[in-house]
């Protein structure tokens, strides 16, 4: 495994499900990584990254911005109120967007700073307690809520569950995107992301199968 084979595999899966080449965006998951590994996937060319969590985002990018100043960073955990303004300053896009209050948040801070990075709207494709995101039922007025606070909402998102086969939650996902007129599916991981793509995704979500396994230690 490694970025080269990832690279191949998404371009595969982009022509059997008969997608435009370069149509689907990797988002390389660089959370928990040491720094020398993700200079490595930088050397490579790699410039579009994921980040779990914001403070850890914020120890590192910066640095490594002024090295490869075009390199995109994108939130894909859940975002906790109180570091929305620090979230909007360093990420391009927050994949995390997943009730009223935080969108009330993020629209008053867009104002205030001038700018506001593309929104994936996530949703609890499996309805599942423990996990962030707006119910499938409430999408479709959440959509509406946040165009109406003028946000850059540029599609959906979606975690399925663990237990289930993604396909069902991958075109649940793929409907409601459709319905709202939103074209940006972020959907799909290591062990998933072929079939994501032959359901729309434009951004998989892919870690461990580029870097290696994570050292939590």
């Amino acid at each position: 495994m490694g970025l080269t084979d990832i690279k191949e595999r998404l371009a595969k899966a982009e022509a059997e499900a008969g997608r435009a080449p370069g149509s689907v965006n990797l988002i390389a998951v660089s959370k928990v990584q040491p720094n020398e590994r993700v200079a490595a996937v930088l050397d490579q060319g790699q410039r579009l990254f994921g980040e779990n969590k914001v403070q850890e985002a914020a120890g590192k990018w910066p640095d490594f911005r002024e090295t490869y100043p075009d390199a995109q960073v994108h939130l894909i955990g859940p975002l906790q109120s109180n570091k929305t303004r620090q979230a909007m300053e360093l990420f391009q896009a927050i994949h995390a967007l997943d009730r009223p209050k935080l969108a009330s948040a993020i629209a008053r801070i867009a104002q205030e700073i001038g700018s506001c990075p593309d929104l994936f709207i996530q949703v609890n494709t499996g309805e599942e307690e423990q996990k962030a995101g707006i119910l499938p039922a409430e999408t479709d007025a959440f959509v509406a809520e946040c165009r109406a606070l003028d946000l850059p909402v540029v599609g959906l998102m979606c975690i399925p569950p663990v237990d289930e086969t993604p396909s069902l939650h991958f075109a649940l996902l793929a409907k409601m995107a459709a319905r709202n007129g939103l074209d940006g599916l972020s959907m799909g991981m290591s062990s998933d992301f072929e079939e994501a793509i032959s359901f729309g995704s434009t951004h998989v979500r892919v870690g461990s199968a580029i870097f290696g396994e994570r050292d939590y230690g």
